[in-house]
């Protein structure tokens, strides 16, 4: 039994966590990883990166990859700007399509893989591409609105000419007050319960219905799963569109928080989301995981950059540190299968 328990890549997660959590108590240089507020507000950082992974965790846990959706994150947040600046639509309209294209964009993934028989890794790349270029491309389109923003050329950031953004990205960036005492204000983002919520729903999805069951089947033995009758296809894009549709929403949440749109907005962040993912422990040959290892893949990477920047270490350092992480993380899930 104790062995089994080891063996559990829930256990290793958790253990890897309070792990970090222990190197942030050693290496702590000003006493700030004691402050209650540094773990109030990593939480409001990691969740856009966490929208990301969790939804990342379905096409992952079919065996197939998404490198597209740090460019669909920026067709979103583009999208968002321009429908609320520029054409002044009602936040829930603005809302609602920018998941729906961001749905649309999970679902060309999953037909062109399912369809036209396209490795995931070839067929996300070129959507990265394209939604890359559509995000640059948009601002053209802000002089057109009822409340025009002027001419912009393509590759240009849309904002405001007053400098502040409509009310909605206040809402969206803000805090909401769950807990005071006469001591202690407990304030959560907006974009944390966001978060949370994504990894509740994504984590029912997964554990309480037919369709996590599949995915995982699909991951397990993709042959065996359409033997036993499931419909390969079809489960498969039903996972690459709820993956971009989070990328969608993380969309919202960047430009709520960043206050306009920016076309680069998004980049390198599927990489942060895949690494999350993999030192959660989810597997990527498929089969093997869930949305809660995701959770903590996701804090395990949130405390290790807080602890690196609380010493003061540089960019560069922090990139190579993360690097090295990754690479262990997957050799320990190797040595485990």
């Amino acid at each position: 039994m104790e062995y089994r328990l080891l063996r559990s890549p829930g256990f290793r997660a958790a253990l890897a966590l309070v792990g970090v959590l222990a190197l942030g108590t050693v290496f702590n240089a000003d006493g700030t990883f004691y402050k209650f507020r540094t773990h109030q507000d990593l939480l409001g950082a990691v969740a856009i990166n966490g929208v990301l992974a969790a939804g990342l965790t379905l096409v992952i846990l079919t065996g197939g990859i998404d490198l597209s959706v740090g460019s669909v994150l920026a067709v979103s947040a583009m999208c968002f700007a321009l429908f609320t600046m520029a054409y002044q639509w009602p936040a829930w309209l603005a809302i609602l399509v920018c998941l729906a294209l961001g749905a649309l964009a999970g679902t060309i993934n999953g037909l062109l893989i399912t369809a036209f028989g396209m490795q995931p890794f070839v067929a996300t790349l070129a959507t990265m591409a394209s939604a890359r270029g559509l995000a640059k491309y948009i601002p053209e389109f802000a002089g057109l609105g009822p409340a025009a923003l002027g001419p912009l050329k393509a590759g240009q950031k849309i904002q405001p000419l007053e400098g502040l953004g409509p009310e909605i990205f206040e809402r969206i960036d803000g805090r909401l007050v769950v807990a005071q005492w006469p001591t202690l204000t407990l304030q959560i983002p907006v974009v944390t319960i966001l978060f949370l919520i994504t990894i509740t729903l994504l984590w029912l999805a997964v554990t309480q219905t037919r369709f996590g069951r599949h995915l995982y089947a699909i991951g397990g033995n993709e042959e065996a799963a359409r033997l036993s009758g499931i419909s390969v296809g079809w489960n498969k894009v039903a996972a690459y569109a709820i993956c971009s549709l989070c990328a969608g929403l993380a969309g919202i949440c960047q430009a709520s928080r960043d206050h306009l749109g920016d076309p680069e907005a998004g980049f390198t962040f599927e990489l942060k989301a895949i690494a999350a993912v993999v030192i959660g422990g989810t597997s990527l040959m498929g089969g093997r995981g869930g949305v809660l290892l995701t959770f903590v893949g996701v804090l395990i990477i949130g405390y290790i950059e807080k602890i690196l920047s609380i010493n003061g270490v540089q960019e560069p350092g922090r990139l190579l540190i993360q690097g090295m992480i990754i690479v262990v993380a997957v050799i320990i899930q190797r040595r485990r299968t």
